[in-house]
């Protein structure tokens, strides 16, 4: 099983969920968004499987920063724009273990999954 975890390494919830992961022994890729970036085709992938309201992340820096006429009008297109050109404003960490995707962390959903 290939897994890749994708969010920014400065992430609390992230470093939480690497350390779990190491701890555990488990093998995975870290895709850094604010170095790698995020192409659109596995955005709408997830988007299609998770859903836009579940992958944007409305409680960070990144949504306080955004203009108000585009929170007030958010709808699918519109959160793939803002998600594509700022990826920090997706929900950390998207686990993609290659069968499924997961957003978030806690220990208990990990080790459901693991």
């Amino acid at each position: 099983m290939a897994i890749t975890v994708y969010g920014i390494p400065n992430c609390d919830t992230m470093k939480k969920a690497r350390k779990w992961l190491e701890t555990q022994g488990i093998d995975y890729q870290f895709h850094d968004y604010k170095k790698q970036g995020l192409d659109e085709q596995t955005l709408r992938t997830w988007v299609a499987e998770l859903g836009w309201e579940t992958l944007l992340n409305r409680r960070g820096m990144m949504w306080r920063k955004l203009d108000e006429e585009i929170k007030a009008n958010i709808d699918e297109q519109s959160a793939i724009q803002v998600m594509l050109e700022t990826p920090s404003i997706i929900k950390r960490p998207v686990l993609d273990t290659g069968d499924k995707r997961y957003v978030g962390f806690s220990e208990i959903s990990y080790q459901e999954i693991f």
